[in-house]
């Protein structure tokens, strides 16, 4: 069932007790000429709204990991119960206003004025009272956790009348899925996030592609290379459009940047561990992998097209993928115009990974990477380049990837006065052993290895590690690095340490941190840079492990 027909489907319902005129069939008809009618055009989105809430609701309530996974089945929201009063569809359709908004979920009706205040997508749950959430959640499945159907369930207020439930299931939105590898960690699985297991990331340089961790925000596109257009639009006072096949991007010199890529809430679970929960996946230290990616740079294309490259003041490239949400909308996000021209950015409108074709999952057939900057940047599935004086007015642009201090919460975070994350901090884990392993003592020492890495073009130039609790450091003898120019150090550095070990000892807590070419060092504690998305979770990496002489 297509996205098109959850939409008419769940209009019909809305029709049926709100008496909205148009037929799915006129909707269709109009749905390419809303844009210059403004009645129709606020009808049109009133009622694509309609399979939004959840876009909407919730939407980086992302606390998502491997236990949700199996446990989400023994509680699930929106089941019938008999200790709440029963509420028509016509009745709950009145509630959708910052005074009384009201949404449904299977069986419940949830009264979430209450919520509207903290929501982190702002004022779009508006567009979305008095309906279902469920449409969306079968696009975004990490909503299917037990800790937002709790929450959701906080806000119950009754039951839906049997006759007003409509099924929207509709699994046919990821019939089209990749094979994805088994040894992968899957934090969510609609849509489909995975982190790579520890021990595997030290194990290659750059890091295999059926390895590499998987970040999706919605079902993956399927396109066609060889119909696959990229357009660049440039907005200087009057609009130009150049369009590009893949081909024509042969054109070009070829250009290459082997880059690690990492999500910006990478290392979150040790946030939600050692201080208070936040929200968002839930990763360890397995959503940063390395590559080779290969295809033309992002500045050559921009010249050809005619963006000045002295006048980058206050602009902004938007990026926006072919992948959409449960209403249609594009992702999209954006960087600074200066620094897409950066020469030394190396940004690479990239069709090959690792010397193979970009696989489905990583952006196939073209995705934009931009080393050092959070993986978000690195817009997959790209079909267009906008020179705007404007950010990306996306959700994931305006109400995401934005950090805040410590004190700050969801009602009091003002992300319109946060600023983008653009780069990334210094970073550090430890990969082998893994926390509560038994490690065997050899020549009085045990082995620890792991990964570095920061943003920028930083490079790390040094690994420190201490097995007492930071009274003494060691610091890592072999460092695997990248041959790369000054400020153009965008792989990770792979590291190993040699710790002596007493006789006799039988536990050991090691702590891990790295320094980078900035003489930035990572900090001691995450209670310092907690933050309620739990993003740049940067602090040192400890664990424990037993020993075995």
């Amino acid at each position: 069932m297509s996205l098109k027909t959850i939409l008419l489907r769940t209009i019909n319902q809305r029709n049926k007790f709100v008496n909205v005129a148009a037929t799915a069939v006129r909707l269709t008809q109009e749905q390419n000429q809303y844009q210059g009618e403004d009645g129709r055009h606020q009808n049109y989105r009133r009622n694509v709204a309609t399979v939004l809430l959840g876009s909407v609701f919730l939407k980086t309530v992302l606390t998502e990991n491997a236990k949700d996974e199996k446990e989400h089945k023994s509680f699930e929201a929106g089941q019938k119960r008999d200790d709440l009063p029963t509420f028509r569809a016509e009745e709950v359709c009145k509630h959708d206003n910052k005074d009384s908004f009201w949404v449904i979920y299977k069986s419940g009706v949830y009264d979430v004025t209450s919520f509207l205040p903290s929501h982190p997508g702002g004022e779009q749950i508006l567009n979305a009272g008095g309906l279902s959430i469920e449409p969306f959640w079968n696009v975004y499945g990490m909503h299917k956790t037990q800790d937002i159907y709790k929450l959701l369930e906080s806000y119950r207020i009754g039951n839906l009348h049997e006759d007003d439930i409509v099924d929207h299931t509709d699994e046919e939105l990821w019939v089209k899925e990749p094979f994805r590898d088994k040894r992968l960690i899957v934090k969510t699985s609609k849509p489909f996030n995975a982190e790579i297991p520890a021990k595997m990331q030290i194990a290659y340089f750059d890091t295999p592609n059926e390895l590499f961790y998987v970040r999706q925000h919605m079902p993956v596109p399927d396109l066609d290379a060889e119909q696959h257009r990229l357009q660049v639009i440039i907005k200087d006072g009057r609009t130009r459009t150049l369009d590009f096949s893949l081909k024509q991007l042969q054109m070009f010199p070829k250009g290459s940047v082997r880059a690690a890529l990492m999500c910006a809430g990478n290392r979150r679970s040790e946030m939600n561990e050692q201080v208070k929960p936040v929200r968002g996946i839930s990763w360890q230290g397995g959503a940063i992998s390395n590559a080779l990616w290969e295809g033309v740079f992002l500045r050559d294309v921009l010249l050809y097209c005619g963006v000045d490259a002295s006048d980058t003041k206050g602009k902004h490239v938007i990026f926006t993928g072919s992948d959409t949400d449960a209403t249609g909308v594009q992702f999209s996000t954006s960087i600074p115009l200066s620094q897409a021209l950066n020469p030394n950015g190396r940004i690479v409108l990239a069709t090959h990974m690792n010397g193979a074709p970009l696989p489905p999952d990583h952006g196939r057939p073209l995705r934009v990477v931009v080393p050092g900057a959070p993986a978000v940047r690195s817009v997959k599935w790209l079909e267009s380049i906008t020179i705007s004086e404007d950010e990306s007015p996306s959700h994931w642009h305006q109400k995401d990837y934005r950090s805040f201090n410590a004190s700050k919460t969801w009602e009091t975070a003002d992300f319109a006065s946060a600023p983008p994350i653009y780069s990334l901090p210094v970073t550090s884990a430890i990969c082998d052993p893994a926390n509560g392993d038994t490690v065997k003592v050899k020549d009085g020492c045990i082995e620890v290895r792991g990964y570095a890495y920061s943003g920028g073009g930083a490079k790390i130039l040094r690994v420190d590690v201490s097995p007492d609790g930071g009274a003494t450091w060691l610091q890592a003898e072999r460092l695997q690095a990248d041959d790369a120019p000054p400020q153009q150090h965008y792989a990770w550095t792979l590291w190993t340490a040699l710790v002596p070990v007493p006789d006799g000892q039988t536990e050991i807590e090691l702590w891990a941190k790295a320094t980078d070419s900035n003489f930035n060092t990572q900090p001691e504690k995450f209670e310092d840079i907690w933050n309620i998305r739990g993003v740049l979770s940067n602090a040192y990496h400890k664990i424990k492990v037993h020993i075995s002489h």
